[in-house]
This record gives structure tokens, C-alpha cells and sequence, in this order.
């Protein structure tokens, strides 16, 4: 499959993101090397092959708003993950990016 190595590296740059911080999926995608495949990190981490491994629920959008489709349990399983790490919430869907985003590649 084309994107293995892609998927690969996006794997690895999840796994460096520190408990009780997130990342966007841009950012993840300006990390592997692939500004304009944003959309393509949230393929990879939606076929997590490592769950609890590859930390896919310190991965947001652009906004802070976590995922209506987080493949491991729903955006209520996320949310749950993100608050247990100590994330902030703004709301109930948009985590406070500037308290928690990762600072890599920024």
C-alpha cells in the first residue's frame, strides 16, 4: 500500500505527543513532511494498528473541536482520555489549544 510509509511516520510523530498535551492534524501532517495531507493523518489514526500505543486521542482539528468520529470508543471515549491526562475544555467538544497544544513544529 502507497501510504504505509506515510502512515508510519504519522505514527510515529503521534506516539512523541506528550500525555496532557495535543496536536492538530495539520500539525501532524507539517511534522511527517505532508503540510496538505491533513485529511490523510485522520485516515492513519482512524486504522490505529496500535491503540494505547499510538495516542490518536491527542490529535484534534484546527480548532481545539475533538472528533464526532473517534474510531476507539466515540468523541465521549476521547474526551474522557484527554480530561484523565489533565486537557482543558473550553466547551464540551473544543479543547483550550492554547493551554495544551504541543508546541512541535509550530
Amino acid at each position: 500500500m502507497k501510504n504505509t510509509g506515510f502512515f508510519e511516520r504519522v505514527y510515529d510523530v503521534v506516539e512523541q505527543i506528550p500525555e496532557g498535551m495535543v496536536a492538530t492534524y495539520g500539525q501532524v501532517a507539517r511534522l511527517v513532511g505532508e503540510p496538505r495531507k491533513a485529511r490523510f493523518v485522520g485516515f492513519a489514526l482512524h486504522s490505529n494498528p496500535r491503540p494505547g500505543i499510538v495516542p490518536c486521542h491527542r490529535v484534534v482539528f484546527a480548532d481545539g473541536r475533538i472528533t464526532d468520529g473517534f474510531a476507539f470508543g466515540g468523541s465521549e471515549a476521547q474526551r474522557t482520555l484527554l480530561e484523565n491526562e489533565g486537557v482543558p475544555f473550553v466547551d464540551d467538544t473544543h479543547v483550550d489549544l492554547a493551554a495544551c497544544r504541543w508546541p512541535a513544529g509550530l
